[in-house]
């Protein structure tokens, strides 16, 4: 996942293939986030989910978080930024309605480099 020897417009357009993406799958939108309607034919229907599958996947986003936490131990300072910008990207823009899932979002992001902080060096 390093790109300590790529060249900075190609970060540069990574990341913004990373944002474009981001805004295709229904985040970071003006108006919020994409509703089903939105997107012709985008309705898949979901099975419920059973206790025990919603226990599996809190431990496989517990596992996740703490991984993320352990990449972001070793980040240099500006990938840690840029992990702060997009937290700062997702959040609502002004005079837009704040979506409560949205702003739970980017503040867990910046938790989780906050958290990473504390094991650098250590």
């Amino acid at each position: 996942m390093s790109q300590q020897g790529a060249d900075p417009s190609d970060a540069e357009l990574l990341r913004q293939r990373t944002l474009s993406r981001w805004d295709k799958e229904g985040g970071a939108r003006p108006a919020g986030p994409q509703t089903e309607t939105a997107v012709a034919g985008s309705h898949v229907p979901m099975p419920s989910n059973d206790a025990a599958e919603l226990g599996a996947l809190h431990i496989r986003i517990i596992a996740l978080e703490n991984l993320v936490i352990t990449l972001l131990a070793t980040a240099s300072e500006e990938q840690l930024e840029q992990a702060r910008e997009m937290a700062r990207y997702i959040s609502p823009r002004p005079g837009f309605t704040q979506h409560p899932l949205t702003t739970h979002a980017a503040a867990h992001m910046v938790d989780l480099v906050q958290r990473a902080l504390r094991f650098r060096n250590s």
